[in-house]
């Protein structure tokens, strides 16, 4: 029995074979760093403490798909692969600059699908109209960066939006049926798991992204990237990360207030142990997810246990 609904058993259910993503970095920025919304960004973001490209400077697209696609062939047996846009905000710039990048996924018959990282106010229905139209032939996500719904959280990050924003960037993306809405949200924020109150925010963060019937979501432990202004606030000694132990508890709890039928694309962290602060403990993904599988085994429990649909 599998415990919550995986991104690679949906792939393998749809595709019928191995599909791997290849994420890319393709020179795009964002808006909560070049100065329209803000210069400082999110306090806990640095590309590259997650984009492999970002970190070594890779700019050219045809070399980071066709690495990519090597490396995916050779270490995960893929056959097939979905190009995921992921450093920055993918959907900052003028149309005609995100279409000459999206269409590079059509000199490449191994590419079966097209995923798009970037923030709930930086699309339109032009740009939204535009990723629609690779739906006729691909595997089409939007990933939408939320982190959490409460204003207060989403102001301490300096996230630089609202969850309304969110709300009406999905609203809008619905009206293509075909593109698939991912959120982003993350686990361990300052306000959110302290006490008893605290926890709930995160269950009604869960609950908030399953009365929106999204397609997926993506969880993320916080942890603290050198050179942030994060990393800032945890020297001074106004941050603790959470340890393994209590990640595993609300991940745990996460899951089972969300709709089981929302597809779980990741539920840990990546980070180069050179650009790690804390906690130490994200470097083994695989115990991670070990220990989330062992308690809800242990429990009883699976996605969707406490859900409730209204």
């Amino acid at each position: 029995m599998e415990r919550y609904y995986k991104f690679s058993r949906y792939l393998k259910d749809k595709f019928k074979q191995r599909v791997h993503k290849i994420s890319v970095d393709a020179g795009f920025s964002c808006p909560n760093k070049d100065g329209k919304i803000s210069k400082e960004g999110c306090i806990y973001c640095d590309n590259k403490g997650f984009s492999f490209n970002t970190r070594v400077g890779v700019r050219d697209l045809r070399e980071q798909i066709e690495s990519g696609i090597e490396a995916g062939k050779k270490r995960f047996k893929a056959e097939k692969f979905i190009l995921y846009f992921q450093a920055y905000t993918n959907t900052y710039a003028e149309v005609n600059v995100l279409k000459e990048k999206y269409d590079i996924i059509k000199n490449y018959p191994e590419i079966v699908g097209l995923a798009i990282a970037t923030r709930p106010d930086c699309v339109n229905r032009e740009i939204l109209d535009l990723i629609n139209s690779y739906t006729e032939n691909y595997e089409v996500w939007l990933e939408y960066g939320l982190q959490s719904i409460h204003k207060k959280t989403l102001d301490y990050i300096n996230r630089g939006h609202y969850f309304e924003e969110f709300v009406d960037a999905v609203k809008e993306t619905r009206k293509r049926e075909k593109i698939k809405i991912c959120a982003h949200v993350i686990i361990g924020l300052p306000y959110e798991w302290r006490k008893r109150e605290d926890k709930n925010m995160i269950l009604e963060t869960a609950r908030a992204i399953s009365e929106l019937k999204l397609d997926g979501v993506k969880i993320h432990p916080l942890h603290i990237i050198k050179g942030t202004k994060l990393e800032e606030i945890y020297k001074n000694g106004g941050y603790e990360p959470l340890s393994l132990d209590e990640y595993i508890d609300l991940a745990v709890s996460f899951l089972e207030s969300l709709s089981p039928e929302i597809i779980i694309q990741r539920i840990s962290a990546d980070c180069p142990s050179d650009l790690l602060v804390a906690p130490d403990w994200i470097l083994n993904k695989q115990r991670v997810l070990r220990k989330i599988e062992s308690k809800l085994e242990r429990g009883n429990s699976y996605q969707g246990k406490k859900f409730k649909n209204r």
